[in-house]
């Protein structure tokens, strides 16, 4: 991928060596145009940028993921369709801040995020990663959780509750809801496993306000009773916070 004219590589490791001049940026150095930026992070394969992409070509896509392995495989194909709206960056999401200036993306996707449960500053939807979103996404803008996992949906929906979100939809069962769209049945290649094991498909859309301190929920929650990617459950524990 260090070929590829729509990667951008930048790990830990090189991060706080090599600026990234584009910040606040993207749209005038890289799309050529104003049209509103979304970002899909922890993309794996990026199916999902790229599925967003050919049906809105008046939007810019952006897939974030560290492991490039999975991302080569949307990457790839952005670039064999000679899709000009997809970009991918390879970095640490916990340093996502440092890519995007205020105000620059307006929508952020997390699809299939790894529920975290023992910490949930690492949950992509706590309130630390909040905070950090807060310092490019345009105010209000949206955010999208699409899950199997029930403890990473009813903790985003607890994060969502306790700080009074505007939530514009929500559902445990996504495909029974009367909402799958073309743009909600943009199956992932984990989703697609997740449904042939018959489980539920859960997906919440909310706003996220610039104003206001935000607080994690002091909640107790049961854990999935399996790890996400086949593995089985490691903890012996039946809850977490």
């Amino acid at each position: 991928m260090a070929e590829y004219p729509h990667v951008f590589e930048y790990p830990y490791s090189v991060a706080d060596e090599v600026p990234f001049e584009m910040k606040g940026h993207w749209g005038r150095d890289f799309f050529k145009n104003d049209n509103p930026i979304v970002l899909e992070l922890g993309c794996g394969r990026g199916e999902y940028t790229v599925g967003l992409a050919r049906r809105y070509p008046d939007k810019n896509f952006i897939g974030v993921d560290i492991k490039g392995a999975r991302m080569w495989t949307g990457a790839t194909d952005a670039l064999r369709e000679g899709l000009a709206n997809v970009a991918f960056l390879r970095t640490n999401i916990e340093i996502i801040d440092r890519f995007f200036g205020q105000n620059e993306v307006c929508e952020i996707w997390l699809t299939f995020s790894d529920p975290q449960m023992k910490k949930a500053t690492k949950r992509l939807t706590s309130t630390y990663f909040m905070n950090r979103y807060r310092k490019f996404l345009v105010p209000d803008g949206l955010v999208h959780l699409k899950t199997d996992s029930n403890f990473m949906f009813t903790y985003t929906k607890c994060m969502v509750e306790e700080n009074r979100l505007p939530v514009e939809f929500v559902t445990d069962d996504l495909y029974h809801s009367g909402i799958s769209d073309d743009i909600l049945s943009i199956r992932t290649y984990y989703e697609q496993q997740w449904l042939d094991r018959g489980l539920n498909i859960k997906y919440i859309r909310f706003r996220l306000p610039q104003e206001g301190e935000l607080r994690e929920p002091d909640v107790e929650i049961e854990l999935d009773d399996y790890r996400s990617y086949n593995r089985s459950k490691r903890s012996g524990l039946k809850t977490s916070k």
